[in-house]
């Protein structure tokens, strides 16, 4: 069956150069220069990951990735030609899982997707698989073969990366695990002082969990230092 990939880019070269560099890598390509044919697509095609770019006519990345996240979780990787940081911050709030600014090495989305389908199917990294492939406690359970998230009862709709942080926060609870720890566990990549990713996904998290940066149940901030949930 192999790896099935979205690509929806209306600058045709990029899209096409995407396109040619993920084949050379075995991986099936349902590539789109128009938003509502790949809308189409991805109710018809059991994908396994998404590159959006974020500028486009009518319907833009961002509400591509919004409508996906309603009812599917595969990662999502946004195309953006502008380093504003709002338009990271936004992706990653809508439910994006990484971001690439343009121009771009196209052996740097290999990686990426690489990277993103590596934490989507499976837990390679040291410390997050363990012989109990549940955790529950206080209400939170979930359950890392099927990447199941549960809080009292009702079942939290994550992205892989979103997941694969709880899971990690969960596996060390008691512990503070620094933003630092967490960005190289979950994202695999040297991390960045300036890089407020791992802030993002907290916040999302949070959110998803309904709670409270101020006063939190399970994620809490030690300033200056990282992120921990207490036993």
């Amino acid at each position: 069956m192999g790896i099935n990939i979205l690509v929806v880019d209306d600058e045709k070269e990029i899209a096409d150069l995407i396109e040619l560099y993920l084949k050379n890598e075995n991986f099936n390509v349902y590539k789109f220069y128009d938003a509502q044919e790949a809308l189409a697509c991805i109710h018809s095609i059991k994908l396994d990951l998404a590159i959006l770019d974020v500028m486009m006519p009518e319907i833009d990345g961002f509400e591509i990735c919004r409508r996906i996240r309603e009812q599917y979780h595969f990662p999502v990787i946004m195309l953006t030609a502008k380093e504003e940081e709002i338009d990271k911050i936004t992706g990653l709030t809508l439910g994006a899982d990484d971001y690439i600014t343009k121009p771009f090495r196209p052996l740097e989305v290999i990686a990426r997707v690489k990277a993103q389908i590596r934490r989507s199917t499976k837990y390679n990294h040291q410390g997050i698989l363990q012989n109990d492939p549940i955790i529950d406690f206080s209400g939170l359970i979930l359950e890392q073969k099927t990447r199941k998230c549960m809080l009292n009862e009702k079942q939290l709709s994550l992205t892989p990366t979103e997941f694969s942080i709880l899971w990690f926060l969960c596996v060390n609870r008691g512990r503070v695990v620094s933003s630092e720890e967490l960005f190289q566990e979950v994202w695999g990549e040297k991390y960045y002082s300036s890089n407020n990713t791992v802030m993002v996904h907290i916040r999302h998290l949070r959110e998803k969990m309904n709670d409270s940066a101020e006063n939190p149940k399970f994620i809490k901030t030690v300033w200056g230092v990282g992120y921990t949930i207490e036993k």
